[in-house]
């Protein structure tokens, strides 16, 4: 009976360190998720800016600058843009 206590107890000892090698796979590849999406952002985030920069002559604008200036063609921008630049657009 006591041999059979100890089995059980070994495998409940496995089960828990299985669980934590799975607990922590599953942290450590949302961490990669979430990694791989910042990156993805960041990469756009600064091929805009230098689209920005490009078209509007905007390098040597602050940033304060730049918000003012954007704010003054947003809203002609946003009512003229094609709809197949629009967000509720299926992308193909």
């Amino acid at each position: 009976m006591a041999n059979q206590y100890e089995k059980m107890v070994a495998q409940k000892a496995r089960l828990k360190e299985k669980m934590a090698r799975e607990d922590f796979k599953l942290r450590q590849s949302k961490y990669y998720e979430n990694r791989q999406a910042r990156k993805a952002r960041s990469r756009r985030l600064i091929q805009k800016g230098a689209l920005l920069e490009k078209y509007f002559q905007a390098d040597n604008l602050s940033v304060d600058q730049t918000e003012k200036l954007l704010k003054i063609f947003a809203d002609y921008v946003n009512a003229h843009k094609p709809n197949k630049l629009k967000n509720d657009q299926p992308r193909y």
